[in-house]
């Protein structure tokens, strides 16, 4: 058990000194306080102390003032002013600076008012947006003041419709706490991703590494080879552990300095995070160390495999891509969740991480369901750990490059010579 955390403890303390961890860590932690501080970062490349302002020339209407009163809700991101010149003398002034663009306001033949905007950058939508809004909601109140249509039932027509979606199951989730429960499945599932994606490629370079150095064959002299492989996969586990643990404290600090910026655009509450359920977090950790230790045994074995590091990535590529698909059918499942494809992939083992908690955060999964999935799901982890670490014990006694996975064969011929 000593040699056991020895191993544990080196795998640590190695790749929390590299730099490659303490720059992806510094690069996550910008990230996390870049959105929390999002408001204040858009405030500065957007130039809000800049009024957008734009001209209206009329050309035989008089239709101003309507304009102006449909564009006051949004006065802080728009600001109309009356031209008193030609359409020529405002293009000349929006050339100068003075105003980001011109919109020519003009009668057609049936009364209803059309537009035309003159602005130096076309591909700016927001403002041109807004003009086109506005002229579009003047138009209906003209055409129905010609049509002799009340204001009152022009409202009632315009206004929405009553839609409201009601399960016939009585344990069955809101739609409130679907929207909610979907943005915490959303970054859980990026993270078990990313996790082990990152994490699953550290323990195959890591084991590679050693094998290049020659230092594998001090080490199988004094620590049997299964220890050695489950010694690197906790280790690169409790380095995921601590890096997490800093992106969650640096998170959580940075939400509660800007709680009142996340809770006023409804941000915490669209991600999940004003009513988080304890079952969904429960579910989020259990998924995520089975899905961890699933990967990172067959990581491991891959890794033992080769002797290069440029080899290790591409012995792990079969592993990628099988992530990848669970990732891209998890993600296409968010908008149906209850698809015969997620419930049936989410009992296979390599894909259970990612559609089994898909499924327990956005539906009401009887238990016995993620009971078998969980007990599938176990038992692979063990089959593989028995089965991989025969492989691994052979594994890191080839040397060489590796040039398929015949070398599995190879490697449990070692270990039955020994």
């Amino acid at each position: 058990m000593n040699k056991f955390m020895i191993i544990v403890g080196h795998t640590y303390t190695n790749r929390l000194k590299s730099k490659a961890f303490m720059i992806t860590t510094l690069i996550t932690l910008l990230f996390v306080m870049a959105f929390a501080n999002l408001e204040t970062i858009i405030g500065l490349f957007s130039g809000e102390d800049e009024e957008e302002r734009v001209a209206v020339v009329e050309e035989g209407a008089n239709l101003f003032e309507h304009l102006q009163g449909q564009l006051e809700p949004y006065e802080s991101e728009v600001k109309v002013e009356k031209f008193e010149g030609t359409e020529q003398e405002a293009k000349d002034a929006v050339t100068d600076g003075d105003y980001v663009g011109v919109l020519s306001v003009s009668l057609a033949e049936d009364n209803i008012p059309q537009g035309t905007y003159y602005t130096e950058q076309i591909s700016e939508y927001k403002v041109s947006s807004l003009l086109e809004q506005a002229l579009q909601q003047l138009k209906v109140t003209v055409a129905s003041q010609s049509a002799q249509v009340e204001q009152a039932t022009i409202n009632e027509i315009m206004s929405p419709v009553a839609f409201e979606k009601v399960s016939l199951k009585e344990d069955a989730k809101t739609e409130e706490e679907l929207s909610q429960t979907r943005g915490l499945v959303y970054i859980m599932l990026f993270l078990l991703y990313f996790g082990v994606l990152m994490y699953g490629s550290m323990i195959s370079t890591e084991v590679a590494t050693e094998k290049s150095s020659r230092v594998m064959e001090i080490l199988i002299s004094s620590v049997s080879p299964v220890k050695q492989m489950f010694g690197k996969i906790f280790g690169i586990a409790l380095l995921g552990l601590t890096q997490f643990g800093l992106i969650v404290l640096v998170g959580y600090i940075a939400v509660q300095q800007n709680k009142e910026f996340l809770d006023s655009t409804s941000i915490s509450s669209y991600l999940g995070f004003s009513n988080i359920e304890i079952s969904t977090l429960i579910y989020a950790i259990v998924f995520f160390l089975l899905g961890y230790m699933l990967y990172a045994t067959i990581a491991a074995v891959l890794g033992s495999l080769v002797s290069r590091t440029e080899d290790a990535q591409q012995v792990m590529t079969p592993m990628i891509l099988l992530i990848v698909v669970a990732f891209f059918l998890a993600m296409t499942g968010l908008s149906n969740p209850e698809a015969t494809y997620v419930t049936v992939t989410s009992f296979i083992p390599l894909f259970t991480p990612m559609l089994m908690f898909l499924r327990v955060g956005m539906l009401e999964v009887p238990m016995w369901e993620v009971a078998i999935s969980l007990v599938i799901l176990v038992a692979t982890i063990v089959a593989l750990g028995i089965i991989g670490g025969r492989i691994y014990r052979g594994g890191v006694l080839l040397y060489g490059r590796s040039s398929s996975f015949k070398d599995i064969k190879k490697a449990l011929q070692l270990t039955k010579k020994e």
